[in-house]
């Protein structure tokens, strides 16, 4: 069936249309039901007794029947109007609705042959679900046409609005569970309807599913009156259309001709703004169609258990007969659940559905379980991406720190070709730091940002087609690049590292569906997850302790292996080269953190991609070891202040221990300090000996807490003799210097440290200990009487090459 995007109505749904809905509305409702409760015996052609019931009922029952509902419905539509449309799911307990509409379509039993349409099929499909070796009872990687889990509660919205940018001819129909309504990510994706472009972007229809409760409270949107609720919605830009369906007696054919005359009409409009878009008539930001859907919760479940009401109460939440396997009545009571919906006259003789079901599935492609969009990676093309050794910083080797950059300035620049080469499949999303964090101005030389709303006099970089998303909430800007993500395209990231804290659970969220989604054979892999943290602890001169956390690092290792990278240039060059690797990466959350402030360039670009190439390596030019005498002490580094503090204290060492040999490293990929059976990444360890020695004592300048390093090191040789100087939560609005003072990660600090550590040294060289304390403590009271950094530290330059050099 080909689509055709965006076709009016062209009839009423007839009778025999209505009954063709509620027929495969039933079907869905039995499949789930049975995915829920049945171990055997899937089609009851003979008494239910004990032992075809799953020994642990899992699962959830009550808002399924909305989702079935509204999937039947969708189908309808589909099949008429041939249009491209992604279903998305807020209430990921609907899991066995969505898992039922996929083999209903036939898309399950093509992904997995063995699932098949017909009677020992339906049994592999019922016994499958929440049992071991199984799938999970979420709409899961594993479920054909899913982009949003739902596990945790509150992304469906964004996701969808991140999956309709740049796909002018997709509707995405993104039900929300009320439950979901109340969570703060969810509230804020309303507002994604500014945003998007009429003309060049999808549509999606928000269907907004009141059912009345939670797991054991009441939802308040289904509580407040209608018309506070319809004020609120069109507040947010919206036009509501309200339906409530499953009221006691309805007869059902009423029910969905009511659902059907909204659903289309919400369409018609959609159309409506379409064509006026594309052909210019639109001249203002229309107030795109929602529906209200108004639901018992549990809807067509048991009506009564046990003397209490259960449909239409939180009761139905879960799995509403939790005796059927030891209470006779409550086993009765579901075998005449499950035949009130007549599988008799939905599924033949071998078990498959019948015409009159099969049928009323969309063809091909434009079956939601078969959109390939839902599977990103099978439309996903590679970035066009322009060679990012031409934006190099010139680093000369006989004056290295000697110029200072901007990395993420330098980094913008390359982004602006990026988005220039890539105009419908790449975009910068972040809460209102794209300047902030010096991405811009170069990235406003290809780009402006997307910006549907009203615009004054004196607005710069607004357009209908900017590239930069940003919104000033972090959960808003990640889901958007997630969605975009998990329909194909590509992206970054970039926020304070501090409020990255924000979207901790969503990037487990996200993390967790990548680890899933790999072990799914027909699951493509799609762009990698790109994180860019600025502003970061070490340099808030402006803001403060409240700005000052670099945690989000032990956050995303605290995730899978398997997806996670975490990395730490240092410098413009080592940035360049880590962004190009991330962008052409699948399946990965990568981890960026750099600093936007003007700093010291250490590296050229030749050095730099080979430098992350390996993640970590010595830098000979800094050290004093020669190639006849070991090592005495190792000093290394991760992160750019750290590892300017670093390079000074080895200057420091060079002038005044000269006697010491001295080693020193740095760490761009922090993954691979961990073994290698622990990372992919991870060092072998004769490599990682060979780099940190087994036995002399190490200094590790860390940029974040540095319990961390030892967390990854701790099966290392050289653990024993590993000491970390770090982020220890100490902070204030101050001076560059005064903050590594304040969590002794100074220069000073580090230099006595390695002097401390090298047998004898302490002994011999106690006076230049003596001189960095008073140094230090002369550094920290310049600072407090003239509000600037010590000029010794302020004016400081590498001197020049080591032994290598």
């Amino acid at each position: 069936m080909t689509a055709t995007a965006w076709q009016l109505r062209r009839a009423e749904p007839t009778a025999s249309d209505l009954e063709q809905v509620d027929a495969w509305w039933r079907a869905a409702n039995y499949l789930s039901v049975g995915q829920i409760y049945l171990l055997d015996n899937p089609l009851l052609r003979e008494p239910l007794e004990r032992e075809h019931l799953k020994p642990r009922l899992l699962g959830h029952w009550g808002t399924t029947p909305g989702l079935t509902f509204v999937q039947a419905h969708l189908n309808r539509t589909i099949r008429e109007r041939r249009q491209r449309t992604l279903f998305v799911t807020g209430p990921g307990h609907g899991g066995p609705g969505v898992v039922a509409g996929a083999y209903l379509e036939g898309v399950y039993s093509e992904r997995y042959p063995d699932v098949s349409l017909d009677e020992q099929g339906m049994q592999r499909l019922f016994r499958q679900f929440s049992f071991p070796g199984g799938i999970p009872s979420h709409a899961a990687p594993e479920t054909p046409g899913s982009i949003n889990e739902g596990g945790e509660l509150g992304y469906s919205l964004a996701h969808a609005y991140g999956a309709a940018f740049d796909d002018p001819d997709l509707l995405v129909a993104c039900v929300i569970g009320d439950g979901e309504a109340e969570t703060g990510p969810l509230a804020a994706s309303w507002h994604s309807n500014k945003l998007l472009n009429p003309a060049a972007d999808g549509a999606v229809l928000p269907i907004l599913h009141l059912n009345g409760w939670k797991i054991a409270n009441p939802t308040l949107l289904a509580r407040i009156p209608e018309e506070e609720l319809v004020a609120l919605l069109r507040g947010y830009g919206h036009e509501p259309l309200v339906v409530e369906v499953g009221a006691d007696g309805e007869p059902a054919l009423d029910a969905h001709a009511r659902f059907a005359a909204v659903l289309d009409d919400a369409l018609d409009r959609i159309a409506t703004i379409k064509a006026d878009a594309s052909t210019g008539r639109l001249t203002a930001r229309p107030a795109w169609p929602m529906i209200v859907l108004r639901s018992p919760k549990g809807w067509t479940g048991p009506r009564e258990v046990d003397g209490s009401r259960v449909e239409g109460t939180w009761r139905s939440h879960q799995v509403p007969l939790s005796g059927v396997r030891d209470d006779d009545a409550h086993r009765g009571l579901l075998a005449e659940w499950l035949r009130s919906y007549r599988p008799g006259e939905l599924f033949d003789e071998r078990g498959a559905p019948v015409p009159l079901v099969a049928s009323h599935a969309p063809e091909g492609e434009l079956r939601m379980g078969a959109i390939p969009v839902a599977n990103g990676g099978e439309v996903r093309e590679p970035l066009r991406l322009t060679d990012f050794r031409d934006r190099a910083v010139e680093v000369d080797a006989a004056s290295r720190g000697a110029d200072e950059a901007e990395a993420t300035a330098i980094l913008g620049a390359w982004l602006a070709e990026v988005i220039r080469d890539n105009p419908e499949t790449f975009r910068i999303f972040g809460p209102d730091e794209t300047a902030s964090n010096r991405l811009a101005p170069n990235v406003y030389a290809s780009t402006d940002r997307q910006w549907n709303a009203e615009t004054l006099p004196g607005d710069e970089h607004l357009a209908p087609t900017g590239r930069v998303m940003e919104v000033l909430s972090e959960h808003l800007c990640q889901g958007w690049l997630e969605g975009y993500l998990l329909t194909g395209r590509h992206g970054l990231c970039n926020t304070y590292e501090a409020f990255a804290h924000i979207v901790d659970s969503m990037l487990g969220q996200h993390a967790k569906w990548l680890e899933s989604a790999a072990r799914v054979p027909w699951r493509e892999p799609i762009s990698s997850l790109n994180f860019l943290l600025s502003s970061h602890v070490w340099r808030q001169d402006h803001n403060g302790f409240s700005h000052q956390d670099p945690g989000f690092i032990d956050v995303a290792l605290n995730k899978s292996p398997e997806v996670v990278r975490v990395y730490l240039p240092f410098d413009a060059n080592t940035l360049l080269s880590t962004a190009d690797h991330c962008l052409r990466s699948t399946g990965y959350v990568n981890v960026v953190v750099a600093g936007k402030q003007p700093a010291p360039q250490w590296l050229s670009m030749a050095e730099a991609a080979e430098h992350c190439e390996r993640g970590l390596g010595v830098l000979p030019w800094a050290g004093t070891e020669t190639a006849d005498r070991a090592p005495d002490a190792v000093l290394a580094a991760a992160g750019d202040v750290p590892t300017l503090e670093a390079l000074a204290a080895a200057s420091l060492l060079r002038e005044r221990v000269p006697e010491l040999s001295l080693r020193v490293v740095n760490v761009v990929d922090l993954t691979r300090l961990q073994s290698e059976g622990q990372h992919p990444h991870g060092l072998p360890d004769a490599d990682f000996d060979a780099i940190f020695t087994r036995d002399r004592p190490v200094v590790f300048a860390y940029h974040g807490y540095p319990w961390l390093i030892h967390r990854l090191t701790y099966k290392r040789a050289v653990h024993d003799d590993l000491h970390v100087r770090g982020y220890v939560e100490r902070g204030t609005t101050t001076t560059p210097f005064d903050m590594v003072l304040l969590n002794d990660l100074d220069r000073y600090r580090l230099a006595m440290d390695v002097i401390e550590r090298v047998p004898g040294l302490a002994e011999s060289r106690a006076d230049v200990l003596e001189e960095w304390a008073d140094a230090r403590a002369r550094a920290r009271a310049h600072t407090r009487e003239h509000g600037v950094d010590i000029p010794e530290v302020a004016d400081w330059l590498w001197q020049g090459g080591g032994p290598a050099e």
